[in-house]
């Protein structure tokens, strides 16, 4: 009975940390090119108290033996990158990515992110940056005196000049890596390379060898699905309360042996 407190503790932390996990992804629900994540669990060690397999008598084995669980343990988070909805909100600097692949953009210690959200604005300078102000790598300057700005779905930029003529300010270039999964979150809608996740492909175009398209004009929204995780979050709230009936019976059951004495 006193195994039993210990197993049901750690399935209501499991189950805590799931809930954690779905509340995330709510929170969520409206944020331009987020991933929602699943979480996977992993039973802990056996407690064999007979091996299956053992002989009891001449030729005679036993066929499954007895092994008592000692509970569970969350083990990973695995990012979905499955494509969100495609929303138009009129911004001539917006992009999606329709299919595979992510923006690059250059942080401000040098080092390397990488992004879905393809809210792009440009600062004092006319530089692309997004909406943090971190630039777009390779960096594409716009001039002042614009037009209008087109942008392809090779990522080929173009500006319309005050004279009504054409010009192009630059390409942006995709990225995508052999394991997504594996980047690291480090919030703002940012990801950094993980030894998990591999190498880094850069400077793909958009369009070609399975990289996705640029939609200018168009925004990703959230991958989240509001009924699957209020599903997931009823289950969580359910399992959370059986284990917590569990230790409540271990009690109960201490409580019945111990009077036995009086």
């Amino acid at each position: 009975m006193i195994k039993a407190l210990y197993t049901s503790a750690t399935g209501m932390r499991a189950q805590q940390q799931l809930v954690d996990m779905t509340a995330n992804n709510l929170a969520n629900v409206n944020t331009t090119g987020f991933k929602r994540s699943r979480m996977d669990f992993q039973d802990l060690l056996y407690d064999t108290q007979i091996m299956p397999g053992s002989e009891i008598a001449s030729n005679l084995e036993i066929p499954s033996g007895l092994q008592i669980g000692s509970g569970v343990r969350s083990i990973s988070t695995t990012k979905i990158f499955t494509p969100g909805v495609m929303e138009e909100p009129g911004s001539e600097l917006d992009m999606g990515i329709a299919g595979r692949g992510f923006f690059e953009v250059s942080m401000p210690d040098g080092t390397t992110a990488y992004t879905r959200d393809g809210s792009f604005r440009t600062d004092s300078q006319g530089r692309v940056t997004n909406s943090e102000g971190l630039l777009l790598s390779p960096t594409i300057t716009l001039s002042g005196d614009r037009l209008s700005v087109t942008v392809g779905s090779d990522g080929t930029i173009s500006v319309t000049k005050p004279d009504g003529s054409p010009e192009t300010a630059g390409r942006i270039t995709l990225t995508t890596f052999p394991n997504p999964t594996g980047l690291k979150s480090i919030g703002g809608n940012l990801y950094a390379e993980t030894v998990s996740s591999g190498s880094p492909q850069s400077g793909l175009t958009p369009g070609e060898n399975g990289v996705g398209t640029i939609e200018q004009k168009f925004l990703e929204r959230s991958n989240v699905e509001v009924v699957v995780e209020l599903v997931n979050l009823i289950t969580a709230q359910r399992a959370y309360e059986i284990n917590s009936r569990a230790i409540r019976s271990s009690d109960d059951m201490l409580a019945t042996a111990n009077g036995m004495t009086r």
